[in-house]
């Protein structure tokens, strides 16, 4: 049995973050439109710092469920989130793709937004347990 309050809050963060993130980037087309301003270069760092949340929290998730939950959900690669988050804090930016980032955001971030959400809905559904 694990704690489902804690468990639902690392779901209701990694929701948080997503949601910050789609907010953020809606009007971003391209690689270019990070790179080539001020404001794109923030945001590029502010949508990273969003992606080492979520490792963080997916990395908890697998933690606190012995690695049962995560595994209820096949379509999400959950070891590429972790790694991502890994490349990301190891590297500190200077070596991150900003194409591989600019592809997660266009088909990762909405994907995982949608599982997240119908993780949500059935832990408030099912008892104590997961």
């Amino acid at each position: 049995m694990y704690d489902k309050e804690l468990i639902l809050s690392h779901l209701q963060n990694i929701e948080n973050s997503l949601k910050d993130i789609i907010n953020w980037t809606e009007d971003i087309d391209s690689i270019d439109d990070f790179l080539t301003s001020k404001d794109g270069m923030i945001l590029m760092n502010a949508v990273c710092m969003k992606l080492i949340a979520i490792g963080e929290e997916v990395k908890g998730l697998d933690k606190h469920t012995d690695k049962k939950l995560l595994a209820q959900y096949p379509d999400i690669q959950w070891k590429d989130i972790m790694g991502m988050r890994d490349i990301i804090v190891h590297h500190y930016f200077f070596d991150i793709d900003t194409e591989k980032v600019f592809e997660a955001i266009q088909n990762d971030v909405p994907k995982l937004h949608t599982v997240i959400e119908k993780m949500i809905k059935e832990n408030y559904l099912i008892s104590n347990k997961i």
